[in-house]
C-alpha cells in the first residue's frame, strides 16, 4: 500500500477499540491515534487545574492550546509530560466524558487529529471518527460489546492495575456514559453508514483483528466499496 490510508475504528466505551486499533496499527505497521486519550488529556488537565467542567470556553482554551504528543503505542504527553498513566484514573474517564460534550473542545482537537492523519497512515479510534473527523476514511468500523461484557473486561483491567471496583457501579457507569455519548449535540456516538460492524461480546482480540486485517486488505486492494456489514 503506497498511498496514506486512513482505518478508523469507532464504538462505545470498553468495546475494545484502544487494544485492537493498537494491534492493528502494529499488524500494518500504521500510526495508532487513541482521541480518547486526547480528551482524557483535557480533563486531567482541567482537574489539575481546578477548571469547572461546565465551562466551556475555558475548556475549550484548553484543548486550543494544549501540546499533544502519541509517543508510541499506549503513551500521551501534555505540555511535555508523559500523562499515559494519570489519564486511566477511573475520575479521568468520567470527566472526560463530559468535556467530549463539549462542542468547543471537539473542534480543537478534531482539527488536530485531522494533521495527524495528513502525513501517514493511521488507524485512529474513537466515537466519530468514521462520522466527523475522517468522514473519507477508506475504511471505517464500528465496534460494539454488551454493557456487561464491557464492564467485566474494565474491572480485569482495573484489577490488573491493583484497582478493586464493583462491577455492578461500571455497568451503571457504562450505561450513563453510552446515553451521554449518543445524546450530545455535537458529534454524537453513531455508526457510520458504510462502517463495517463488530460484535466483540463473544470473539477474541485476535479474531477481531483477522477480521478487520481482512477487510482492510480487500478494500485497499481492489478499491471497492464496502457496505454496511455484520459479524456476530
Amino acid at each position: 500500500m503506497d498511498k496514506i490510508i486512513i482505518v478508523a475504528i469507532d464504538g462505545p466505551a470498553g468495546a475494545g477499540k484502544s487494544t485492537i486499533a493498537r494491534s492493528v496499527a502494529a499488524r500494518l505497521g500504521f500510526l495508532y491515534i487513541d482521541t480518547g486519550a486526547m480528551y482524557r488529556a483535557i480533563a486531567l488537565w482541567a482537574l489539575r487545574t481546578g477548571t469547572s467542567l461546565e465551562d466551556m470556553h475555558r475548556l475549550e482554551a484548553l484543548a486550543v492550546s494544549a501540546d499533544l504528543q502519541l509517543d508510541g503505542p499506549g503513551k500521551i504527553s501534555l505540555n511535555g509530560e508523559d500523562i499515559s498513566d494519570a489519564i486511566r484514573e477511573p475520575a479521568i474517564s468520567e470527566a472526560a466524558s463530559k468535556v467530549a460534550a463539549i462542542a468547543g473542545v471537539r473542534r480543537a482537537l478534531v482539527e488536530k487529529q485531522q494533521l495527524l492523519g495528513e502525513s501517514t497512515s493511521v488507524v485512529m479510534e474513537g466515537r466519530d471518527i468514521g462520522t466527523v473527523v475522517f468522514p473519507e476514511a477508506q475504511v471505517k468500523f464500528y465496534l460494539d460489546a454488551s454493557a456487561n461484557i464491557r464492564a467485566d473486561r474494565r474491572a480485569q483491567e482495573l484489577a490488573d492495575r491493583g484497582q478493586e471496583v464493583s462491577v455492578d457501579d461500571l455497568v451503571r457507569e457504562i450505561e450513563d456514559r453510552d446515553r451521554r455519548d449518543r445524546a450530545r449535540a455535537h458529534s454524537p456516538l453513531r455508526q457510520a453508514e458504510d462502517a463495517v460492524y463488530l460484535d466483540t461480546s463473544s470473539l477474541s482480540p485476535v479474531e477481531v483483528e483477522d477480521e478487520i486485517l481482512r477487510v482492510v486488505r480487500a478494500r485497499t486492494s481492489n478499491g471497492k466499496s464496502l457496505t454496511r456489514q455484520h459479524v456476530e
